[in-house]
């Protein structure tokens, strides 16, 4: 079962641009640390697709959300790309 996952996953990557793959990678990165690089964030944006940019809201909301005292600069940003 595992197998055919990372079969899946691999078929994925391998229909995506190495740009797309970066960015996938990158906001996944963001979305796990607690305190993203705000350049890193901003290499994401400057480099989203249309069909990327809901999965990114997504991940700063929920960071938004589960943060007690969100930042300024996040949620800016959320306001930003709405």
């Amino acid at each position: 079962m595992a197998q055919q996952s990372q079969q899946s996953q691999q078929s994925r990557q391998s229909q995506q641009s190495p740009q797309e793959r970066l960015v996938g990678m990158l906001v996944d990165k963001i979305a796990q640390d607690r305190f993203p690089s705000i350049t890193m964030m901003e290499f994401v944006e400057r480099n989203l697709r249309p069909d990327q940019r809901e999965q990114y809201l997504h991940v700063l909301l929920d960071k938004i959300q589960d943060d007690r005292f969100p930042s300024l600069e996040m949620m800016r940003r959320v306001e930003r790309l709405s």
